[in-house]
């Protein structure tokens, strides 16, 4: 694992080097893992059963594999292994085996297993575990929580530490998810082709939400989780293969790419916000922004844009300037309507607003602004005084300035974010102290 790797997953880029043995078991796991828990929990009905033996399958192969070398088909290696330790488990505990024997006759009632392939490879059910996992009797941080658990891999000390909870109130979380999941007997299956539409906006929602804390942390010492983000990526690149004919599947990571591309250049060496208007663009990653623009002409072509898609059509527009002021504003301001007629809130409200300012000017985007002002969604979001700051500074109202700086001050919930504001704040305030010369 080089050290771009190791940023890129959060690891420190100076910590020891595993072994082949254990970096080849690492690799095959992060990227199987999803899979063999989801066939396996598809065999047995199960989720603790499947993930228990998931991992003493793991374990075998840290201690076969350097003596046997790595398997040709190391998925189906440790989905055989796995699959005798449970079947053992369940020889040992009969009467746990017959009430999962009752829970698998009512699935495959609903939803027949598929069979696995001519080469013995691990059948992708992954897609019925991301719709279990989101399902909407499932609290909503319970279900990013299990998404994070079971198909990005996570352990439960790193899914607390995403949402900066202690280790044993995430491990109850998971186990209050999980027993829903059993007492409501949830079922292991992807829907319908008619309930599809309604079902797959939950999904989408949870793996946004995990890369919208990995793009900008709730809290921390630091602005982004590149760790979380890069987990959200895999996740949706998950998805488009297994729904390569949904648009919005296409849109959501094309969004997340062409963001995601700017990563680098967000941050100073500091840890400091750098803003977009002051961002290198030399550092934005085009590959990334190549492959997102390419997946915004599929989300886009076919019938009419979904919300994930109007968003990267956006974000392509930044990612194509060459600076903040060649950006297409009118046609950003255009696709912020569009979108706040599909997904009306005062979130998308406030952007469009200042995308509004950007095109007619301060003034137009703070008087959009100050309609919103009552909105309880905007309670507490601290981008809403940010925005406010920003315009009535350009329009040298000052103090009203400072004073939306402050009421944003109190709101952060990051350290970068709260430096970045007492620098507004300083700005504003010097100007204005008595006896100070404006600035130049």
């Amino acid at each position: 694992m080089g050290d771009e790797q190791r940023a890129a997953r959060g690891t420190p880029p100076d910590g020891p080097e595993p072994s082949p043995a254990r970096a080849s078991v690492e690799a095959v796991f992060r990227e199987e893992r999803g899979r063999l828990l989801a066939s396996l929990v598809r065999r047995f009905g199960d989720l603790d059963l499947a993930e228990e033996v998931t991992s003493e399958a793991v374990e075998a192969a840290l201690v076969r594999w350097p003596v046997d070398g790595v398997p040709d088909r190391p998925g189906a290696w440790l989905l055989t292994t796995a699959r005798r330790r449970a079947v053992d488990r369940l020889r040992r505990d009969q009467a746990y085996a017959a009430r999962l024997a009752v829970m698998q006759v009512e699935a495959d009632r609903s939803d027949p297993a598929p069979a696995a392939d001519a080469e013995g490879e691990l059948p992708d059910e992954r897609l019925q575990m991301f719709f279990t996992c989101a399902h909407p009797a499932l609290a909503a941080d319970d279900r990013i929580a299990l998404t994070l658990r079971c198909l990005a891999g996570l352990s439960t000390p790193e899914v607390a530490r995403a949402f900066l909870v202690p280790p044993a109130t995430m491990a109850q979380r998971i186990v209050r998810a999980k027993k829903k999941i059993r007492e409501a007997r949830i079922p292991f299956r992807v829907p319908g082709a008619d309930e599809l539409p309604e079902r797959l906006p939950g999904v989408l929602q949870v793996v946004y939400s995990v890369f919208t804390e990995g793009y900008a942390a709730s809290s921390g010492a630091h602005l982004q989780r590149w760790d979380l983000a890069t987990e959200a990526l895999r996740l949706a690149r998950i998805l488009r293969r297994l729904l390569p004919a949904e648009r919005e599947v296409a849109g959501l990571l094309a969004l997340m790419l062409l963001v995601h591309a700017r990563r680098a250049a967000r941050t100073g060496p500091g840890g400091d916000i750098v803003l977009l208007e002051d961002q290198d663009r030399a550092r934005w990653d085009r590959p990334m922004i190549e492959e997102g623009s390419a997946l915004v002409v599929t989300a886009l072509a076919g019938g009419p844009p979904g919300p994930y898609g109007v968003q990267a059509a956006i974000a392509a527009l930044h990612a194509e300037a060459p600076d903040l002021t060649s950006t297409d504003w009118p046609q950003v301001a255009a696709l912020y309507e569009v979108l706040l007629a599909l997904t009306p809130s005062p979130v998308v409200a406030l952007n469009r607003a200042v995308a509004v300012a950007m095109r007619d000017g301060p003034q137009a985007g703070l008087t959009l602004l100050d309609d919103l002002a009552g909105e309880r969604q905007l309670r507490g979001y601290h981008p809403y005084p940010t925005a406010r700051g920003d315009l009535l500074q350009r329009l040298g109202r000052l103090p009203e300035a400072a004073a939306a700086y402050r009421e944003a001050l109190a709101l952060a919930g990051t350290e970068p974010e709260r430096a970045h504001l007492r620098r507004r704040l300083t700005e504003v305030t010097e100007v204005t102290a008595p006896g100070t010369e404006p600035r130049p």
